[in-house]
């Protein structure tokens, strides 16, 4: 059963990456292209890029390249989504198929997607202070791990006190813990920008959503395609066998 749901798992992914890709296309990259365009124009490598030419035009950049990664990350957050189901599914109470993806889903945007976003907003290429890239990417990283770390006690704290307080107010106590946890760890990180002061601020704000929108567009597919593929799977598995005829 695994095998088939990693399957399918695999295969919502990819869908769900064309979304994202389509998404992206449409209202990200007019942002990226500008930004592009004007931070080159303003630091002067118009020059530079003559002499050295890119390995990879920006149009191949903008449709192969886009293409290719957000295809690669969708197929493997799909096929991660589909274990993190097999091991949920039946522990999250009395729910269908449907919506334990449905709630993984939004549990995986909100700690892989939102609560970094909210502390380490996406940048355009070539904003920011090249200085900064390692650290930032490494704080980035860690803000990931700590908050998937931090839902899964989150989940743990929900489990101990459900038998005491009730599955709801179990789950209120739970999703405040986490909150209060992500709140300190993140005024604990340390504040990195470089976002230069000529940039324009609806530029960016237009960029950062983009990125945003994109990632609910991913983990909103995967979710919801995943979810009556794995309905199929199950309900073949437990479905009873046919009455022998008298």
């Amino acid at each position: 059963m695994v095998r088939n749901l990693l399957v399918r798992g695999m295969l919502a992914g990819l869908v769900a990456a064309v979304l994202a890709l389509v998404f992206a296309w449409v209202f990200g990259e007019p942002e990226l292209g500008r930004a592009i365009v004007l931070e080159g124009a303003h630091v002067g490598h118009a020059a530079e890029e003559a002499a050295e030419p890119e390995p990879f035009s920006r149009a191949v950049q903008s449709t192969v390249g886009l293409a290719t990664a957000v295809g690669v990350y969708g197929v493997a957050i799909g096929g991660v989504f589909a274990l993190v189901f097999a091991f949920a599914y039946g522990r999250l109470g009395a729910l269908s198929a449907r919506a334990t993806a449905a709630l993984i889903a939004l549990g995986a945007f909100v700690t892989v997607a939102l609560v970094p976003f909210l502390k380490y907003p996406a940048n355009p290429p070539g904003v920011g202070d090249p200085d900064s890239i390692r650290e930032r990417t490494v704080v980035y990283f860690a803000l990931v791990a700590g908050s998937v770390a931090l839902a899964a006690v989150a989940l743990y704290l929900r489990r101990r006190l459900a038998p005491r307080y009730g599955g709801w107010n179990a789950t209120l106590l739970a999703v405040a813990a986490f909150l209060v946890a992500v709140t300190v760890a993140c005024l604990l990180l340390p504040v990195i920008d470089g976002v230069p002061a000529h940039f324009p601020a609806v530029l960016l704000w237009r960029f950062r959503l983009a990125s945003l929108g994109t990632q609910v567009t991913l983990w909103a597919g995967v979710g919801l395609i995943f979810g009556p593929l794995a309905e199929r799977v199950l309900t073949s598995r437990y479905a009873p066998a046919p009455a022998l005829p008298a």
